[in-house]
This record gives C-alpha cells, sequence and structure tokens, in this order.
C-alpha cells in the first residue's frame, strides 16, 4: 500500500495591490483589522484579549480572501507571532516583573519607597515630583503594566495631596519613562518585527523622549501647586529633569537600552538629594508632608537601592568587550535562527528569495529576561545571607512563589500581547501592513509629522506601547521607505507618540481611579489630563518633523 505525500504548500508573495490591482482598495482593506480591534476595544467594551483575537481572526480573513494568501500560511504566521509574543516579549516582561517582587515579598522595596518619601526636607511638592518622576520611573523599568500610576498615587496620597490631584500627578509623570518601560521591551518588540537594529531605534528615541523628560517635572509642581510651586522651586525641578533626560540620552545610546529608565531614574533622584544638601525649598505651611518618614539607616538604604545597583551590573558586564574578551559575542554562541517550518520556502520576498522575516531567531543567553532572571538570583543570594535577613528574609521558596504569583497574575496580559504578535504578523506577512504603509506615504515628507500620532493612537487604546508598535512599527518603517524618510526615525516616533498616548489609555486612567479610591472618575480624569497630552504630543510631531529635515536631522545618531 503506497502513501501519497502531502501536497506542497503553495508559495505566496505579498502584493500591496493585491485586491482590484489597486493600492487603495489594497490599503483600506488592510485597515479593516486595525479597525474591528479599535472597535471591539472601545466601542464594544470587550477586553483586550477578546479584541485582539477578534482582530486577528479579521487579519486571516482578510488574508486569505482579499490578499489571496494560503491558509495554510495565514495560521503559520500567526503561530510564528503568538511564540515571538511569548518569547522573548514576554519573557522580558515576566522576568522583570518577578525582579520587582523578590524586592516587595523581602521587605526592602518599603524601605526603597520610605527612601524616596523621606527626601525632599518635608516639601510636600518636592516630595511628590521625586515619588511621580523618579520612583515612578524606576517602577515602570522593571514592573511597568499600570503599577506605577497604582502605587505611586497611594505613596502621594499617604502625603496629604488631595486624591484627584494625585492621580493626575502620577499620570503625567508616567509619560517620560514609557518608552524605555519594562526594560524597554516597546523597542526591543519594534526592533524584531522591522529588523531594525533596536539599539539604533533607542538612540533615536533617546534624542526624543528626554525633551519631554527635561520638561515634565516643573509641570509636575504645576499640577501640585500652581504657578506657586514653579516660582519657588523651579531649581530643584529643572536639574532633576536635566539630569534624568541626559541619563535617557546617554544610556539609550552609549549603555544598555534596556536599563535606560533604571539609570535615569536613580540618576536623576540622586542629582536631587545632592542638590538639597546646598539648597533649601522655601516651603508654605500648607505645603508640608504630612508624613514624617521614619529614619532609615545607611545600610537599609544600600539594600534596598542593590537589586538595581545589581542588575545595572549584569548587564553592562554582558555588553562588555575588551581585548580578546567579547562577551556578547560568548553569550551569543547559544543563539537559535529556525526557518519557519511549512513557512519559511513559501512565504516570498518581491525578488523570489525566500522571505527573511519567515525566520525565528532567538537570544538565549544574552536576551534581557535571562540577565534578569539571573540578576534576581543573586538578589535572592545577597538577600538569604544579609546579618538582617531575620527581619528582611528571602529564600528559594519565597522566590519561587513569587515567579509562579508572577505568571498566574499575567496570565490574561501574556495571552493579550502573545494575540496581539500574531495579529501584527498575519498583517505583515500578508501585505497588509506595507500595502497601508505604502498608500499612507503619498503624502510624502509630511508623513514625519502625523508620524507619532500612530504611536499616540495604538497607546491611548490598548494602554501599551509595546502593542502599539507590535501593531504600527512596520508600517512606519514601509511608509518611511516608500516616503523617502529615515525608517528608524519613524519606527522612534512611533514609540515616543506612544509615550504621551499612555496618559489618556482607559486602562491607565482606571487604574489611577482605583488606586485613589475614586472609581467612576476616569471621565474627570481624562478631562485633566487630555490637554496635557494633545500639547505634548503636538511638540513631539513638530520635532520629529524637524528631525527628518536637515534643521535638526543633525541631532540624530
Amino acid at each position: 500500500m503506497t502513501t501519497t505525500p502531502p501536497a506542497a504548500l503553495a508559495a505566496y508573495t505579498p502584493d500591496v495591490a493585491a485586491v482590484g490591482n489597486s493600492l487603495t482598495a489594497s490599503a483600506l482593506l488592510g485597515l479593516v483589522p486595525l479597525a474591528a480591534f479599535f472597535l471591539l476595544l472601545m466601542a464594544a467594551k470587550r477586553p483586550a484579549l477578546q479584541s485582539a483575537l477578534g482582530a486577528l481572526l479579521t487579519a486571516l480573513l482578510v488574508a486569505v480572501l482579499g490578499y489571496g494568501m494560503p491558509v495554510q500560511l495565514g495560521a503559520l504566521s500567526a503561530a510564528q507571532g503568538l511564540l515571538f509574543g511569548l518569547f522573548p516579549v514576554m519573557l522580558i516582561v515576566v522576568a522583570a516583573i518577578w525582579f520587582y517582587e523578590l524586592t516587595v515579598v523581602s521587605g526592602r522595596f518599603e524601605d526603597l519607597r520610605r527612601s524616596f518619601s523621606a527626601v525632599g526636607r518635608a516639601d510636600l511638592r518636592v516630595q511628590a515630583m521625586l515619588i511621580a518622576f523618579c520612583f515612578g520611573g524606576l517602577l515602570e523599568a522593571l514592573a511597568g503594566f499600570g503599577a506605577p500610576v497604582a502605587i505611586t498615587a497611594a505613596m502621594l496620597m499617604a502625603l496629604g495631596l488631595p486624591k484627584l490631584r494625585a492621580a493626575v500627578t502620577v499620570l503625567v509623570a508616567n509619560t517620560a519613562p514609557v518608552a524605555f518601560g519594562a526594560m524597554a521591551i516597546p523597542i526591543t518588540t519594534a526592533g524584531n518585527l522591522t529588523g531594525i537594529p533596536a539599539e539604533e531605534i533607542a538612540a533615536v528615541v533617546g534624542r526624543q523622549s528626554p525633551l519631554l523628560a527635561l520638561f515634565v517635572p516643573v509641570l509636575l509642581l504645576f499640577i501640585v501647586d500652581g504657578r506657586r510651586g514653579v516660582r519657588q522651586l523651579w531649581p530643584i525641578a529643572l536639574v532633576t529633569g536635566a539630569v534624568f533626560a541626559v541619563a535617557q540620552f546617554w544610556c539609550s545610546a552609549h549603555f544598555a537600552y534596556e536599563l535606560t529608565d533604571v539609570v535615569a531614574a536613580l540618576a536623576g533622584f540622586a542629582a536631587a538629594v545632592l542638590m538639597l544638601r546646598f539648597w533649601a525649598p522655601r516651603t508654605p505651611d500648607d505645603q508640608r508632608s504630612q508624613v514624617e518618614a521614619e529614619p532609615l539607616t545607611t545600610r537599609q538604604v544600600v539594600l534596598a537601592v542593590l537589586p538595581y545597583v545589581l542588575v545595572i551590573a549584569i548587564f553592562g558586564l554582558a555588553k562588555l568587550r575588551v581585548g580578546a574578551l567579547d562577551l556578547p559575542r560568548l553569550l551569543g554562541a547559544l543563539n537559535v535562527e529556525v526557518p519557519w517550518p511549512g513557512l519559511y520556502g513559501n512565504l516570498l520576498a518581491p525578488d523570489g528569495s525566500p522571505a527573511g522575516s519567515a525566520v525565528y531567531k532567538a537570544e538565549i543567553l544574552g536576551n534581557p529576561g535571562t540577565l534578569l532572571i539571573v540578576s534576581g538570583l543573586l538578589v535572592m543570594l545577597v538577600y538569604g545571607r544579609a546579618r538582617d535577613a531575620d527581619r528582611y528574609p528571602m529564600t528559594a521558596r519565597m522566590g519561587l512563589s513569587a515567579a509562579i504569583r508572577t505568571v498566574t497574575n499575567m496570565r490574561t496580559a501574556i495571552a493579550t500581547v502573545a494575540t496581539v504578535l500574531s495579529l501584527s504578523y498575519v498583517m505583515n506577512q500578508s501585505g497588509q501592513t506595507v500595502a497601508i504603509g505604502t498608500w499612507l506615504a503619498a503624502v510624502g515628507g509630511v508623513f514625519a509629522l502625523l508620524s507619532p500620532v500612530l504611536g499616540w493612537l495604538g497607546t491611548a487604546v490598548t494602554g501599551s506601547d509595546t502593542s502599539a508598535n507590535a501593531l504600527f512599527a512596520t508600517l512606519q518603517q514601509t511608509a518611511g521607505r516608500s516616503a523617502g524618510i529615515d525608517p528608524t526615525l519613524l519606527v522612534a516616533a512611533n514609540t515616543s507618540g506612544g509615550v504621551v498616548g499612555k496618559l489618556v489609555s482607559p486602562q491607565n486612567l482606571t487604574i489611577a481611579a482605583t488606586a485613589v479610591e475614586e472609581p467612576g472618575s476616569e471621565r474627570i480624569l481624562l478631562r485633566k489630563v487630555a490637554g496635557y497630552s494633545v500639547a505634548l504630543l503636538a511638540v513631539l510631531c513638530v520635532l520629529v518633523y524637524l528631525q527628518s529635515l536637515p534643521v535638526l536631522g543633525w541631532m540624530l545618531p
């Protein structure tokens, strides 16, 4: 008895004019999955996971029925995107949050929180600025996913700040760090999707978002205490913002871009502490903090900060090249590149060669998630052997429990991000994204002015700069190539635009309203922060447009 071998999959080459031989018709049909996602999320008020699944199904139907992509290749593209969403994207995020959870379960996080609350010589305005901006930036670097808003809002209320004012303060503060949040996962995602080295995207973002960081602390003082707060405290706000911005710029381009927010937050806070040794704010009676922080010993402060110093050291070591010692090369020895079975060789580039996007690439040892796990294990070891371990216990069982709890609590977020990446892969590999990008590029160089708006929209709706890049990074790249604009600039602009979109995302507004014990106040908060979001977006749009021209082109690396 003989068996007939399975028929080979039909080859497929994406075509930007697949629908009726028309670019416009193809692009408009390609927009349908994105419209489905936004309508399900906003109009139908479905959860993000359900909305992403609906959009994924829509994208598959558009790919097969509209663009002529074989069903099997569409399903294989979705599977490749799903795996990429799980590893490396969500591995990095989960590892970062686990690392943060270790500091919480050990009790050291409370000491870190008290360290930030104690600075400012009892001036509520200075403390609010440092907590919302620097401490919130540190939390965004690791925890992300709304944790900075929830934790810092509660801290500001404890200082005596009115509830809604505390919520607005932390929402505005949670802008500048977002591009590099959760170990810069938005930038890593964009790099993997576009093929542009993430380091190059980070370097350009590091020449955009620091402009926001420079002025956000002054804006926070205005929110907390109006013009009086700005008039009395602008020196420390300017120093904090300037040091934060310089550290963001330097780290994004010259160190480990994944650690940009960690380095910037610690540097900004250290600069403020140093300045307060020589400069005392004029504090009106109505702006004195209501909380007297219990003094901390030097040892407590050092051990509270130690995890962040360790993670900087580990990432820095992983980048070390000295003489014959090339650690990045050694760590890359186990990297894998797997042609996706059934997809590679059947998904073709315009020249007929196998599409490079059908190759799944995974960094194993040098992956930020792996480095975070190593850092976390070292933290557990140091904390477990500390002299005061009886007061701050840390055991292997506690670390394992924290890991299990992190994965359990994030299971919906993991599924959502993985589904959004599936959606992006189907749209990219079927040609939908390229068609939309080519169509939008018809506006020419003006597209650079509009580029950040896409990132703003994506983050405002999804609540995630990572999701915004998953949806639009490849589109930005295509539009840039077609319009003659540096694609790296536009991909970075998408990331930076998402920074200010986070300010008005329903997810963040709900977290803020819940954190200040004012559920249902989302509309009030939206009215209070919308103006800031639009104004900051306008600044970014003009900046990116000028960076696309010789006027500010010199800013780019």
